[in-house]
């Protein structure tokens, strides 16, 4: 009778014995008879029922009356406990959908990226191979959206809250001069005296625009003029400005002379492809070692970077540099080799980081959709803006210097 009671949650409102022997208590809630007794009281309440009711009987009726309630207290418990359950799957068939929708999308996401990764890297191999003005339009043209990306950033509702753009008339502009900069590196060979002048014409129309010229504003654009025009010459100096044939290059005696032959196989070409897949080994590695030993993050600036990737990074891009100069047979020194890894590796990761810092006040993921899976073009290639100054400094200043 006691596991009756606590099985179907039945409640005594009171077990009353009328024999002349005593009860035992059980429980809070229940209680039994340690012998036969003759008349029981019961007032019983079913658990979540209003309805009570009353029983003064033998020990046979109230069993009989027991028995009656439990059986009618069964099919409502079996009910409820199916509605549940079927609640219960109904909740969880919506989550599971969500999940496999979310596989599809990341699966889906991954396939772009890796897709329009290879075009991209297919594309730009055959332009630096090729050199010269097809090189240098090709680097105008990207220099001319990412400075259009930059520009949007810098006018974003989330950088706007704390100061003030410049007028979008400078802003277009500015995107024009920052594009023709590597065609008048190729064309002169130095960029200074033009950037300078670009720089003062800019500044005056922003001194004498209308309203209260702000500070935030001409800091802004000249970042901008030095970000994204100034820095990606470098590039254009390291591969076309660099004309010394490798003559060591054991892939250079073999090239044909359709493409240019032995001619076509100079230092700067060497140096720009070592460079750049230095750069992409660096990401690539970092990016694995990051997933398979990251736990301690590297800067609040991008949370997902971390210390063990940035590690793992480094060795990748070491090991790139100093395998690709064995195959090109420049730089001939292994200690050349190493530093200009670990050159490339710093000007990458600083790269990375400075578009992070801009994308983070901006409050956006990604400079922009232009490629689908990577973003914008700042995002693709912000780990090559320091790089480029940093490679050619190398290969025109240290080289010749120390030798090594």
């Amino acid at each position: 009778m006691a596991a009756s009671l606590e099985r179907y949650n039945l409640v005594p409102l009171s077990v009353t014995c009328l024999c002349a022997r005593p009860c035992l208590p059980l429980s809070k809630k229940t209680q039994i008879l340690p012998q036969r007794c003759s008349k029981i009281s019961l007032r019983l309440v079913l658990n979540g029922s209003k309805a009570a009711f009353p029983v003064h009987t033998n020990s046979l009726s109230a069993m009989r009356l027991l028995i009656t309630a439990i059986a009618r207290a069964e099919p409502d418990r079996l009910g409820q406990e199916d509605e549940k359950e079927e609640v219960d799957k109904g909740n969880n068939f919506p989550k599971s959908e969500e999940s496999i929708v979310e596989t599809q999308k990341k699966g889906s996401q991954l396939t772009k990226r890796i897709v329009f990764g290879l075009g991209i890297g297919i594309s730009v191999g055959g332009v630096v191979m090729a050199g010269g003005w097809v090189f240098t339009v090709a680097l105008a043209a990207a220099v001319f959206v990412g400075s259009r990306e930059y520009f949007e950033l810098v006018r974003s509702r989330g950088i706007t809250a704390r100061m003030t753009p410049p007028p979008r008339y400078v802003s277009r502009v500015c995107s024009v001069i920052c594009a023709l900069m590597p065609l008048l590196t190729l064309y002169n060979g130095q960029i200074d005296i033009p950037v300078t002048f670009a720089a003062f014409v800019v500044a005056m129309a922003l001194l004498l625009q209308r309203g209260n010229p702000r500070f935030a504003q001409l800091s802004s654009t000249m970042f901008g003029l030095f970000y994204c025009g100034y820095l990606p010459c470098f590039w254009v100096k390291l591969r076309c400005g660099l004309a010394v044939p490798a003559l060591n290059t054991r892939i250079g005696a073999t090239w044909p002379v359709l493409f240019g032959g032995q001619a076509h196989w100079t230092v700067g070409l060497v140096a720009t492809l070592i460079s750049m897949s230095s750069i992409i080994a660096a990401d690539t590695y970092a990016f694995m070692g990051g997933k398979a030993f990251g736990r301690t993050p590297l800067t609040s600036i991008s949370p997902k970077k971390t210390w063990e990737g940035t590690i793992v990074g480094l060795g990748g891009c070491i090991a790139t540099s100093v395998i690709l100069s064995r195959i090109f047979c420049w730089p001939t020194s292994l200690l050349s080799a190493i530093a200009f890894g670990f050159l490339n590796f710093f000007g990458s990761v600083f790269g990375d980081l400075t578009e992070s810092m801009i994308k983070r006040d901006a409050g956006v993921k990604d400079s922009g959709s232009l490629i689908p899976g990577h973003g914008g073009i700042l995002d693709r290639v912000d780990s090559y803006m320091f790089t480029g100054a940093l490679a050619y400094s190398f290969v025109k200043t240290f080289l010749p210097l120390y030798g090594v």
